[in-house]
């Protein structure tokens, strides 16, 4: 089971300024600061409330999915016993050796299959839940810069080394909850995953296009509707 609490790879709304900065822009920069904005949405109210809302909802899931993973481990590892049986044998049966191996995958990939179809709801109201997070991190991000005087913010996993007080993570999570105190797990009808980021992303290039005088291309599809 996807632990629900633990922080995904969000799909972060693309920034107003480009992301790729030269060696002369970091050199130029007045405060840089390093953010993890996967923690700090993790860390987030919305996202703690969020969860618990979803493990209470999607209880019966969770259950299941909990459930019926351990029945069929018990079962795999029956077909595991019986393939080292086989392998155990002198001289091994070729063809029976690969029969038993390939029962274990044939069941291992039935059983990954039926788990993720029983949780897929859980995981549907986790990314929606993400995906609203992920729309108004930019502006999260841009006020605990405004706040930490930094014009300069890195992925922790760019910088070779630093210090704990460039670290505005614990900021960034401060912003995140006033602009976004709570987010619904109501997942709207015909939502996909990283759906609300696409739109924002395609808003900016609208805006983008508006300013330069240049059409906006006709929009496709439909908007979602809650249920």
């Amino acid at each position: 089971m996807k632990k629900i609490f633990a922080a995904s790879a969000l799909a972060i709304a693309a920034l107003s300024v480009s992301p790729i900065l030269s060696a002369p822009a970091i050199a130029q920069a007045k405060g840089v600061g390093v953010a993890d904005v996967r923690v700090a949405a993790a860390r987030s109210n919305a996202f703690r409330t969020a969860s618990q809302q979803i493990e209470t909802t999607y209880k019966a899931q969770i259950d299941q999915q909990q459930s019926r993973g351990q029945t069929l481990q018990a079962e795999i590892n029956v077909l595991i016993a019986k393939y080292n049986e086989e392998a155990k044998k002198t001289p091994q049966n070729q063809a029976a050796l690969q029969a038993a191996a390939k029962a274990v995958q044939d069941k291992r990939q039935a059983a990954q299959a039926e788990l993720g179809q029983i949780g897929a709801p859980v995981d549907l109201a986790i990314a929606y839940v993400e995906d609203q997070i992920s729309v108004r991190m930019n502006e999260a991000i841009k006020a605990a810069m405004t706040a930490k005087k930094i014009d300069l913010l890195l992925n922790p996993d760019a910088v070779l080394a630093r210090e704990n007080n460039v670290d505005i993570t614990d900021a960034v999570v401060t912003e995140l909850n006033r602009i976004l105190p709570s987010v619904s797990i109501a997942v709207p009808a015909g939502y996909q995953p990283g759906q609300l980021v696409q739109q924002r992303n395609q808003q900016l290039m609208d805006a983008a296009r508006a300013s330069q005088g240049t059409p906006a291309p006709a929009p496709t599809g439909t908007q979602p509707t809650t249920r």
